[in-house]
């Protein structure tokens, strides 16, 4: 699932492509991704995008007479940018965006289709999509210590979590995690002063540096590969591999079709997080399924 680094790169790549440019129509292909059509879809031919925004995980196209395109690409929905006309791909494509210099794609890998599109008229209707979490990057220590310990979460759910913090997922909060040497089952509110300062710089610094790197390795193309994946990562998608850090094996927590990555030496204390007691806080603070987790967390419109 694109993250904040993920999302700030998409940003960087439409900006010199499709800002200040105009719609001349939206192609939808397939019916599950457009949740909502007020205005449909053809009441944006003819406008211009005066602004891309970002609302937690989501990519916001802003077109004049406050139009919003919000555009949630969930775990495998991915953007393409083709010649202009370019034909929607008849198995994994959604929808295209048609410009004069060309055409934004939006498509989808795998069988589940849980990206979607939701198109509103108004700010009061673009502001529903806030789920209230705070945004790392904008606020001070003390605001992200109340929004992490408003509930007595793991860190790894409490991250991820878009009530209490916006624009990260599990890849990210592997990473910052790791660098922070904190435990992703440590309770929030367990964490002494010295350890969530240590969380908020090192969230603050991971976070920029990734979507720094991101952005200086596609240049000026567009992004052809974004995935949750990245070789320069240090222990997220690396189990079995040395950490980085101190050569200990990467270790991993699977529950249901959630994935944690962390180093046993650096974060636990050299404990493997695979006891019953943790089995049943997985049960208590992890969702099951994804569907579960969008019953929690998506917008319902």
């Amino acid at each position: 699932m694109p993250e904040y680094p993920e999302i700030a790169l998409y940003l960087h790549a439409l900006e010199p492509r499709i800002l200040g440019r105009t719609l001349e129509r939206l192609r939808v292909a397939s019916p599950s991704l457009l949740r909502s059509v007020e205005p449909p879809p053809g009441g944006l031919a003819g406008r211009t995008v005066v602004g891309l925004e970002r609302i937690g995980k989501r990519i916001v196209l802003a077109f004049d007479d406050e139009l919003f395109a919000v555009l949630h690409l969930m775990i495998a929905g991915r953007l393409q940018w083709k010649e202009p006309g370019a034909a929607i791909p008849r198995r994994l494509g959604h929808a295209a965006f048609d410009f004069a210099t060309g055409s934004l794609l939006v498509t989808e890998a795998g069988t589940k289709k849980r990206a979607h599109l939701h198109l509103v008229r108004g700010r009061a209707a673009l502001a529903a999509f806030d789920r209230g979490g705070v945004d790392p990057l904008s606020v001070d220590l003390a605001t992200l210590a109340a929004a992490l310990q408003r509930e007595n979460r793991t860190l790894e759910r409490a991250l991820t979590d878009p009530r209490l913090v916006n624009g990260i997922g599990n890849a990210h909060s592997d990473e910052i995690l790791h660098a922070a040497q904190l435990s992703p089952a440590q309770m929030t509110r367990k964490l002494s002063d010295t350890e969530m300062e240590r969380l908020y710089t090192t969230a603050r610094t991971s976070l920029v540096e990734w979507a720094q790197r991101l952005t200086a390795e596609s240049g000026a193309e567009f992004p052809k590969k974004v995935t949750a994946f990245h070789p320069a990562m240090a222990v997220h998608g690396r189990h079995g591999q040395p950490c980085p850090r101190c050569g200990t094996p990467i270790q991993r927590i699977v529950y249901a079709q959630n994935e944690t990555n962390y180093c046993p030496r650096c974060q636990t204390g050299g404990r493997l997080l695979a006891d019953r007691a943790f089995s049943r806080l997985l049960r208590e603070d992890w969702p099951r399924s994804m569907e579960e987790l969008e019953q929690h967390f998506e917008v319902r419109r």
